[in-house]
């Protein structure tokens, strides 16, 4: 892939790192203390260079102290550089005179210490002769024939969406002689068109930088070593993106540990909507790097609409593209709310292997993958909800036989926890707001003497040994963050020795928790449910005992 400037060493000329990809954190100029600050900080987090975003700072008056100014930031810069001055028709902020810009690179470029690269618009390149001419001067000065000339990063952003001609623009990006490095960015509208990305990076015949923004580009942007990516940018802080989208260097390092992921790293995941929150990547990676195991896990968010046909197609047709994609190397998934049910649906139609709990259930929350060389996927279903909640159940109850719960809600969870105590011989009513739903989770269950529902309101408690949350109420980042389902009068009206169990684990403390134990009743998290199930993953992807106290540890430390 070309020439690799080495961070770390303020960019002595020469220095190269063949087939590393580089982090590089962008920094928007305002004050040049500042700037060189958030250099340095980005120095330390183990950024290899940094991208200078002066479009705000330089306006293009033709006042020389703008440059001279620009330049000693780059000359007191800790690391490499890039300069952009980024035009506002691709997201920046400069609206000057693009002479005016290129005058600044071509004043860089014959400074005492240039940056190592200058950024510059695809558009701004091609609008004329004369520009070219003097972007060529700006890399390439007649009058300099020194080493550490700068080298240009050409590109094309586009803050909406995929372009209509991207496969255009990209070829016009790699036929330039005087790029040195290409880089496409664009709102990625759905996870497949990560795999877009990658294809491009394992086509270039250049050095290239192809990046998704948005929620659904996150994969491109961590897994961009693994297909060769020139670079990829992350944010010192969560308030100083400069793209929608971009990780801190504390995540890329930290959470997704970007240095070690390579050509041969397995990609993993969680599948639902939304998933920001989900504690689910910090618990496997932390996984991952106890067992030593070439692997990454990452969101992978599939988007739901108002019809649910489309919503199943999306979920179907993105899983099967990574599925697919042999150089992805997508080895497993978590599953969570809303798409548990698709699984099942799609496991059915494919030929998957189901675990008794899934068939059962209609629902998983768990794909393994077997890859073998020349033979298709081999794939497995599993519902580890069922196992894990049971487990939970008996550490706070005991034998579940002949015990009485009621489980509050209709959804997966609560279906996968009333066939997991049903197993247990205990009894279980369910509660749902829609009683509809509640009545179909107990006729798909083939509606067993042991198994019925109430209304959510019922006053009645029936002596209840156990009370379960498998409703969202209360989830960080649900529908209804500060809400309890229970009130504090049902609360006060269970048995004395009754106890209640939240299945949401984010936050740890939730509002049925504080108010549970507020009425003198036992009351436990979701937490260790949660480390249970994600253990019965990992053991299902990998076939390794899981390491229980670093996802624990994980689990406890991610902020919600």
């Amino acid at each position: 892939m070309g020439e690799r400037a080495r961070g770390g060493d303020g960019g002595k000329p020469g220095d190269t790192l063949a087939d590393m990809t580089l982090l590089c954190v962008p920094i928007m100029v305002q004050d040049a203390d500042q700037a060189l600050a958030d250099a340095q900080a980005a120095r330390d987090a183990g950024a290899d260079l940094v991208e200078f975003r002066v479009d705000g700072y330089f306006h293009g008056t033709g006042d020389a102290g703008e440059m001279r100014a620009v330049a000693g930031i780059v000359e007191d810069s800790p690391l490499p550089s890039i300069v952009t001055c980024r035009s506002a028709d691709e997201g920046g902020q400069y609206d000057g005179p693009d002479d005016a810009r290129v005058a600044l690179y071509e004043y860089l470029g014959t400074a005492k210490r240039p940056p190592r690269y200058f950024d510059l618009e695809l558009a701004a390149y091609e609008r004329s002769a004369n520009l070219r001419q003097k972007v060529h001067l700006a890399v390439d000065h007649p009058a300099r024939r020194r080493a550490d000339a700068p080298s240009l990063i050409l590109s094309m952003h586009d803050f909406k969406t995929r372009p209509a001609d991207l496969a255009r623009r990209v070829a016009r990006l790699a036929e330039t002689d005087a790029a040195s490095v290409v880089k496409i960015a664009f709102r990625a509208r759905s996870l497949r068109d990560n795999l877009e990305l990658f294809d491009l990076l394992t086509h270039a015949t250049k050095p290239t930088i192809a990046l998704g923004m948005g929620e659904f580009g996150l994969m491109s942007r961590v897994l961009t070593p693994k297909f060769g990516g020139f670079l990829t940018f992350a944010s010192l802080r969560p308030t100083t993106g400069t793209a929608p989208g971009q990780p801190t260097v504390r995540e890329l390092e930290e959470l997704y540990r970007f240095r070690a992921i390579g050509r041969a790293t397995r990609v993993y995941g969680v599948i639902g909507w939304p998933i920001e929150h989900s504690r689910s990547p910090h618990v496997h990676n932390a996984a991952f790097a106890a067992l030593g195991i070439d692997a990454v896990y990452v969101p992978l968010p599939i988007a739901v609409s108002e019809d649910a046909e489309a919503t199943y197609a999306n979920f179907k047709g993105t899983l099967l593209d990574l599925l697919h994609d042999a150089r992805v190397d997508f080895s497993g998934a978590s599953v969570t709310h809303p798409h548990k049910q698709h699984l099942v649906r799609l496991a059915r139609e494919q030929g998957w292997r189901l675990d008794k709990a899934s068939a059962a259930n209609g629902a998983a929350n768990t794909i393994a993958i077997e890859r073998r060389r020349g033979a298709e996927p081999t794939v497995h279903v599993l519902n580890t909800d069922a196992a894990a909640l049971r487990a939970v159940a008996e550490s706070v109850v005991g034998s579940l036989a002949g015990r009485s719960a009621v489980i509050l809600g209709a959804g997966g969870v609560a279906r996968a926890g009333a066939w997991a105590l049903l197993g247990a011989g205990a009894r279980v009513t369910i509660r749902a707001r829609r009683e509809d739903q509640a009545h179909a989770l107990v006729d798909g269950l083939g509606a067993p003497a042991s198994l019925r529902c109430e209304a959510w309101d019922t006053p009645v408690w029936h002596n209840s040994d156990l009370v379960i949350n498998a409703t969202p109420m209360g989830m960080f980042g649900g529908p209804a963050p500060d809400e309890s389902p229970l009130s504090e009068a049902a609360l006060v009206a269970l048995p004395p020795g009754a106890a209640v169990f939240d299945t949401v684990y984010n936050p740890a403390e939730t509002p049925l928790l504080r108010a549970a134990r507020a009425a003198g009743r036992r009351a436990f998290g979701g937490m260790e449910m949660f480390v249970h199930q994600a253990a019965a993953q990992l053991r299902a992807w990998t076939g390794m005992e899981p390491p229980l106290e670093a996802m624990r540890r994980a689990a406890a430390e991610a902020n919600p």
